[in-house]
């Protein structure tokens, strides 16, 4: 049997798009509660994420978010990381989200410090998997943002980031303008 290239390349992304979810699963979280969220765009989803973007560009004033969104279509995957808001009950010993303790942070709609923590620790731990793996990335906060504006993920998900995966000759993440 023949394996041509492209197949094979694709393939090799969405077995590590796989390892990056199971990475930000796995990856440590404070008082061990898990709050993240993944999951993986390709094709059609992956094409309505970067025509979100194009279309948040001019409404939030981010050029930046129309030359991601070409990022996004010459990739082959997208895996998303996200959080929803939660309080770990540290209480008057914390405060690093600006209140008392975490029953004024939720009535104040606050946002515990520890929930962009523990998603910047799994996102950190899913792009190693892809360095692992020896797959082109990046992080991406306007490829996050625009899957939160298209509500991909579960509801309560408040924060969002994007790591587009590409296996190619050259990264299309290098020599962005």
């Amino acid at each position: 049997m023949r394996y041509d290239s492209k197949k094979l390349e694709e393939k090799a992304v969405l077995d590590t798009a796989a390892r990056l979810c199971a990475a930000a699963r796995t990856a440590p979280k404070t008082r061990g509660i898990d709050f993240i969220r993944t999951c993986v765009l390709t094709g059609e989803e992956k094409e309505a994420l970067a025509q979100e973007m194009d279309r948040l560009a001019p409404v939030l004033d981010y050029p930046f978010f129309t030359r991601d969104a070409g990022n996004i279509r010459a990739s082959q995957a997208v895996v998303l990381i996200g959080t929803s808001y939660q309080q770990r009950g540290l209480n008057e010993g914390c405060q690093y989200c600006n209140h008392t303790n975490c029953g004024e942070c939720a009535q104040q709609n606050g946002v515990c410090a520890y929930d962009n923590v523990d998603l910047g620790i799994a996102v950190g731990s899913a792009v190693s998997a892809a360095a692992d793996s020896r797959i082109d990335n990046r992080v991406m906060f306007s490829a996050g943002r625009a899957a939160l504006s298209m509500q991909v993920m579960d509801e309560d998900v408040k924060v969002i980031l994007a790591v587009p995966l590409s296996a190619g000759s050259k990264s299309p993440y290098f020599d962005r303008k």
